[in-house]
């Protein structure tokens, strides 16, 4: 068996979730908390991230959250 394959099995054991999964779940929290802040550049944001463009972050923000980062941030704003 190779080392990353008893890797992610021994991860998904522990912590119940694959490796890859929890990481963009951990990238989501982050980009939740930073979206609070009105400064934050959504591009900027994705780069910090990890992500290869902006649209990648998007994307992907959206299937994980249910919407795109800057009606989140829309909403959260209006709401606090």
């Amino acid at each position: 068996m190779r080392a990353g394959t008893s890797f992610a099995e021994r991860f998904r054991t522990v912590s119940g979730t694959p490796p890859l999964a929890y990481l963009s779940r951990w990238r989501m929290v982050l980009a939740q908390r930073a979206l609070r802040n009105r400064d934050v550049r959504v591009g900027t944001l994705a780069a910090e991230l990890g992500y290869g463009s902006e649209s990648a972050f998007s994307n992907a923000f959206k299937r994980e959250i249910g919407q795109s980062p800057l009606h989140y941030r829309r909403q959260l704003l209006a709401a606090g």
